[in-house]
This record gives structure tokens, C-alpha cells and sequence, in this order.
């Protein structure tokens, strides 16, 4: 399934479902305090974005980004500059978007 990201909020949402579904307390979730992971799931919008990510990949959720045909060659560019030792991995290419996954090694 996939679910599109419009805020902090929608993402709080998602992993507080992950969470409760898998039976795991805040306290519980490795790497964070069970504060930030209140405030992420209540949709607090000055949380750190590199601890969101964390958290999500603790809880298997993966992180994609949609990217515009018009703008892949680009994107791609930029990661292989940026992000040289990245496993970026091309999931699907349609008419009217791309999508890139960086993948943990």
C-alpha cells in the first residue's frame, strides 16, 4: 500500500498504526526517546527529519520518492554526485514520474 506524505501529521499516523499494530510501546523503538516519538506521531512539526527516518526503517516502513520523467536524468545525476556510495535502486519508470529507493547496505 502505498500513502502519500502531505505532513509530519500524515506520517505520525502511520507509524503510530505500524507501531500499535506490531505491539510495540514507544519506549520500545530503538534510537529515540519516547518524547520525540510522541510529538512525531501527534504530528509536531519541528521534529528532526533524520530521527524520523529512523524510525521508520526500525518499523520497516521504506521511504520513497516520486520523481517526474522530466526531471529523472537529473535526480540520478545528483545522487550518483552527492551520494556516490548509495545503493539507489530504480523501482519503476511510467510517462509520468520515476521512483528512486536508497537502500540500506
Amino acid at each position: 500500500m502505498q500513502i502519500q506524505v502531505t505532513s509530519v501529521e500524515s506520517v505520525g499516523v502511520a507509524i503510530r498504526a505500524m507501531r500499535k499494530v506490531n505491539s510495540i510501546r514507544q519506549e520500545d523503538v530503538p534510537g529515540v526517546s519516547h518524547v520525540f516519538l510522541r510529538d512525531l506521531e501527534k504530528g509536531k512539526d519541528t521534529i528532526q527529519f533524520g530521527r524520523v527516518l529512523k524510525v521508520l526503517d526500525e518499523l520497516g516502513i521504506r521511504v520513497l520518492l516520486e520523481v517526474p520523467d522530466s526531471q529523472a536524468s537529473a535526480v540520478k545525476r545528483a545522487f550518483e554526485h552527492f551520494l556516490p556510495k548509495s545503493n539507489m535502486v530504480l523501482l519503476s519508470s511510467t510517462e509520468n514520474k520515476m521512483i528512486i529507493k536508497k537502500v540500506r547496505e
